[in-house]
């Protein structure tokens, strides 16, 4: 672990204890090393668990937040993370750590402004700090590069990249010995060379990106923002969630399952790219057999199918790596296609993140979500990208800082209201591939193992028939990948590490 990721060890200042508290102090201290033990062997759950009991003991040690919000950091629970590191600073205006947790935190969260007054906090404070100036150096890069965005930013409908390309006139070199599409069409045996090619390290010529990106754009500005899908009793889907960018992991799927055709349907419930380094790899597979089989294989959007979560997370630093700024801004506009919601037999719902902040959403409300877009800070198209279950009845903020979290009340309530059976979401890793919850209405299916190279997860995924609708789960762990670590594309912000 790096120098600035380190869970502290000092005491906090806090105020002097009173007498008779001596003990629970010093008791405090002892959950707090067995928090940065569990931190250390990556266990961030219980890490956090303990932090807590410190917490309770002595509410006044700014370091026993600081260190959590580097918990749920890793966690990516960054509504949490931002809250104590603002706790923290609330209790101790020096401590710099905090600084930098709430910069990260809101970093995470897409908030550069808000970030950038912290790094110019801890910069004032620190000059000589390299890894603080750094930080400070590029958050100031992004606010000004989002500001020269928004200055340029007409107001009529943004032309389409699609007008700025001749892909025609893109000619392919005769060293290029990998696939090609097929008189402009994929077809099985382009798709089983691509995903040989794709395995071997090799790229994708750019024509045939283009060419993909062009005609899945085609194919999804067509679809309604629910699909309605029909499995008589025979037949079967399978539901994968988040990918991730972990293409030896996708293949390991089709492996297992069986490649997509007619008679083997799947459905893939977002978050396709970022954090993973073969994010391209992924999702033109993912396209390409979109292309194929197109009422056979469903691609429902994930809350990483956005621009900000592309710019910190390395989808658009590793399309640019790969090929260049203009695919990548044609990427961000086929995902604005992508629906958001699918409906199998009138009685299971699938969104990638779950259920909304208010009352009374019906089926018809999510038809009618305009989803040409980046999505709003709040309402369904949020809701249905952003948000997670909890096990208590009613609503609470999110862990995550954006949308809510929702209780066996709420589902149960949408349920009846719209006469659906359950929900299958996705957007949240399980150490298991996937979670049942809300007495059975609320399942969570995963299927990037060992999340990141460091998570430990199984990966999972849903068979779901026609003749009950039943879920059936099917586990599967990690396979090798070549050498390229997780997040090799991301902004430097966050690989730079936390401080």
């Amino acid at each position: 672990m790096a120098e600035g990721e380190r869970a502290e060890q000092s005491g906090g200042l806090g105020r002097p204890p009173r007498e008779g508290e001596a003990g629970a102090l010093d008791r405090a201290e002892a959950l707090k090393s067995q928090a940065n033990e569990f931190f250390k062997g990556k266990d961030y759950e219980n890490a956090v668990k303990y932090y807590s009991e410190a917490i309770d003991l002595n509410p006044a040690n700014a370091i026993y937040y600081g260190n959590r919000s580097l918990a749920y950091l890793r966690t990516e629970c960054y509504g949490y993370a931002l809250s104590d590191a603002t706790k923290a600073i609330e209790l101790d205006k020096k401590y710099i750590k905090g600084y930098y947790r709430r910069a990260t935190s809101n970093m995470a969260l897409g908030k550069f402004k808000a970030a950038l007054r912290d790094y110019e906090t801890v910069v004032k404070v620190k000059p000589n700090d390299k890894d603080a100036k750094m930080k400070y150096q590029e958050c100031n890069k992004i606010v000004k590069q989002k500001a020269f965005e928004r200055a340029i930013a007409s107001d009529e409908h943004k032309r389409s990249v699609v007008d700025s390309l001749d892909i025609e006139s893109m000619t392919i070199e005769d060293e290029y010995s990998g696939p090609k599409l097929d008189n402009g069409k994929v077809t099985l045996a382009f798709m089983k060379e691509l995903m040989q090619w794709y395995k071997d390290q090799k790229k994708l010529h750019r024509k045939c990106a283009y060419q993909i990106l062009v005609q899945v754009k085609e194919v999804l500005v067509k679809l309604p923002t629910l699909v309605e899908t029909t499995l008589k009793e025979t037949e079967k889907v399978t539901v994968c969630g988040d990918t991730h960018g972990q293409y030896y992991d996708l293949l390991n799927i089709f492996e297992l399952n069986g490649l997509p055709s007619e008679t083997n349907p799947y459905i893939f419930n977002g978050d396709f790219v970022d954090r993973g380094s073969f994010s391209v790899e992924v999702i033109l597979t993912l396209f390409g057999f979109k292309l194929l089989y197109p009422d056979h294989f469903h691609l429902l959007r994930g809350n990483h199918e956005t621009d900000n979560m592309n710019q910190i997370y390395g989808f658009e630093g590793e399309v640019k790596a790969k090929y260049t700024a203009q695919m990548f801004a044609l990427f961000s506009e086929v995902f604005e296609w992508l629906p958001l919601a699918q409906c199998i037999n009138g009685k299971v719902l699938i969104m990638h993140g779950g259920l909304f902040s208010e009352d009374g959403v019906t089926l018809d409300d999510i038809r009618k979500i305009e989803r040409n877009r980046q999505p709003p800070d709040s309402g369904p198209m949020c809701d249905l990208l952003w948000s997670d279950p909890q096990p208590q009845n009613g609503r609470s903020v999110s862990k995550r800082g954006v949308s809510c979290q929702f209780g066996p009340d709420v589902t149960n309530s949408f349920l009846e209201r719209n006469q659906l059976d359950y929900i299958i979401r996705s957007h949240e890793v399980k150490p298991e591939g996937y979670e049942v919850t809300h007495e059975g209405k609320c399942i969570t299916v995963f299927s990037a193992p060992n999340y990141c190279d460091q998570m430990g997860n199984k990966g999972s995924y849903i068979h779901l028939r026609g003749s009950d609708l039943r879920p059936e789960f099917h586990q599967f762990t990690a396979v090798p990948h070549p050498n390229v670590k997780p997040m090799a594309y991301a902004n430097t912000l966050l690989q730079l590490g936390m401080m």
